[in-house]
């Protein structure tokens, strides 16, 4: 099959906001510092924290831990709501309106003067299924954001997507901080539904990923605990083959509401994905993980339209 290249790197979404319920509930939140944003490395160990006044206040994080300005990864923990969102209810709203699920939320405080490296987020690439949105709340003229070449002020009242996998970075040369909600999401066709039209014709044959809607089913498989031999890839976050590598056992297993995946080095918890799926925690249908009844499991690995398969056996 043969693919356009993918859509612009940045759409507004089909969606106004209210900008005096968003100040409003950020008059709410503003009492205090915030800490300074932190990196995820992959598979989600925490990285290094930033060396600019760029600083984070956690909405929904892993374990709805307050202390966390990353933005996640794959790893023991669900995402939760943080004590944070209780006190903005306007963006409760908004966030519960976005039809896909969600992965961490934050706001992003881009302090005066500070001036961001280029770089890029290969992980928030609509060909592994994910897409970042930005809901600015405050901003000023000289607030600027660099992507994929071309200069962004996005202003409060706008709803937006960027593709962060291209080349990035953000400035603030004004004399005010620019405060941003960044939306950490699996895309989802419904959520596709939200983007231009002149956008949605370019999807349709570009290499992206969609992701199955939040089921509404989440049984939990029969059978467990079980133990699988899993190629080392399937668990390595820092490769791009999952489905590769030498076998390893893990110990398929569940808490009350999702199964866990234990190696030798980590556990992992997995969302129900879709039918018969379940996928990793801050992931998306990219890595997914079926249990079968024979006691074994079928591993599927997705980038883009590709899809491949690999039968994992029960030891």
């Amino acid at each position: 099959m043969t693919t356009t290249p993918l859509p612009p790197a940045a759409a507004r979404l089909n969606r106004s906001l209210d900008t005096d319920r968003l100040a409003a509930d950020l008059a709410q939140v503003t009492g205090h510092t915030w800490d300074l944003q932190q990196s995820c490395a992959p598979g989600g160990l925490l990285g290094t924290v930033t060396d600019i006044d760029w600083r984070v206040l956690p909405l929904i994080a892993p374990n709805g831990d307050t202390d966390r300005t990353d933005p996640g990864g794959p790893g023991p923990d669900t995402y939760a709501p943080t004590a944070w969102l209780d006190r903005m209810p306007y963006l409760v709203e908004v966030l519960a309106s976005i039809p896909a699920p969600l992965n961490a939320v934050r706001l992003m405080a881009l302090g005066p003067g500070a001036v961001g490296e280029r770089h890029c987020d290969p992980k928030y690439s609509l060909a592994r299924g994910f897409a970042r949105l930005h809901i600015p709340l405050t901003t000023n003229p000289d607030a600027v954001l660099h992507l994929d070449g071309t200069e962004h002020t996005w202003q409060p009242g706008e709803f937006w997507y960027g593709d962060f996998s291209r080349e990035h970075a953000v400035r603030n040369l004004g004399t005010t901080t620019r405060v941003h909600a960044v939306i950490d999401t699996l895309f989802t066709i419904e959520l596709a539904a939200l983007f231009p039209p002149a956008w949605r014709e370019q999807l349709a044959d570009a290499d992206v990923l969609i992701n199955y809607p939040t089921p509404l089913d989440r049984t939990l498989p029969a059978g467990l605990p079980r133990t699988l031999h899993l190629p080392a890839g399937f668990t390595d976050f820092s490769r791009d083959q999952p489905l590769d590598g030498d076998p390893a056992l893990a110990d398929l297993g569940h808490t009350a509401d999702h199964l866990t995946l234990t190696t030798a080095e980590r556990t992992f918890a997995l969302l129900h994905a879709g039918p018969g799926e379940w996928r990793f925690s801050a992931w998306s249908v990219a890595r997914t993980l079926a249990p079968t009844p024979d006691g074994g499991a079928v591993l599927h690995a997705r980038h883009g339209r590709t899809h491949r398969t690999l039968t994992a056996a029960t030891v």
